[in-house]
């Protein structure tokens, strides 16, 4: 494990780091920081100090492998959310952070919120959302470089919001050229979408060919 020092920004090699701990730690939430982060196939976690992984194996979404349940597709046939993109990126954040029945603590803390705030105006943080009316009830965000997009975090309020919005997701990649869905670790509701898991190596070899690929989100 790297102590980062300094204000230069670098990262040591992703495969220096144990399946299991740190590639790094120290440095700040800048954009170009976390910029450079994220084209090395790192992601920060904590915030007091910052502490930066690359866990081996890595999650994805194969996006034509992406799995709708027939319980999903129910809900997408009745069409029951509006769905938009990028309209409200602070509030999806703010509801990804919020604790909720099963999830009484996340580790999106407000200085995260401020940092990705920022990654969005720069245009490289997005979101998906789904509205009932005015109120807010779901929605998903991450980070895009090139042909990358890194999953954050996603949030219901309503049924199956959040998996309504992850399938829009699903679709605009799909349609706009990306090579890499990344969502970092596999979790009971990923893996019933389909979410595999893959090499670290492999993964950082599929990195490479995405954030060269130019999309637009």
């Amino acid at each position: 494990m790297t102590v980062l020092v300094g204000q230069a920004i670098w990262f040591p090699d992703p495969e220096s780091a144990g399946p299991e701990e740190p590639v790094a730690i120290g440095g700040d939430l800048s954009v170009p920081r976390l910029l450079a982060a994220y084209r090395s196939g790192i992601f920060p976690w904590t915030v007091d100090p910052v502490s930066w992984w690359s866990p081996d194996p890595r999650a994805i979404f194969e996006l034509e492998g992406f799995h709708v349940p027939r319980s999903l597709a129910r809900t997408l046939k009745q069409r029951p959310y509006e769905v938009t993109y990028d309209r409200a990126f602070p509030q999806v954040m703010q509801g990804c952070a919020t604790p909720a029945p099963g999830r009484r603590r996340t580790w999106i803390a407000p200085k995260f919120i401020a940092a990705y705030t920022e990654l969005h105006a720069a245009g490289h943080a997005h979101s998906v959302e789904c509205w009932r009316g005015a109120e807010l009830v779901g929605g998903v965000y991450g980070v895009q470089i090139g042909g990358l997009f890194a999953g954050e975090s996603m949030f219901h309020r309503a049924d199956g919001a959040s998996k309504v919005a992850l399938f829009h997701l699903v679709q605009r990649l799909r349609e706009r050229g990306f090579l890499l869905f990344d969502i970092q670790q596999v979790t009971p509701t990923t893996k019933l979408l389909g979410a595999v898991e893959i090499p670290r190596r492999q993964y950082l070899r599929r990195l490479r060919a995405a954030v060269a690929q130019a999309c637009v989100f």
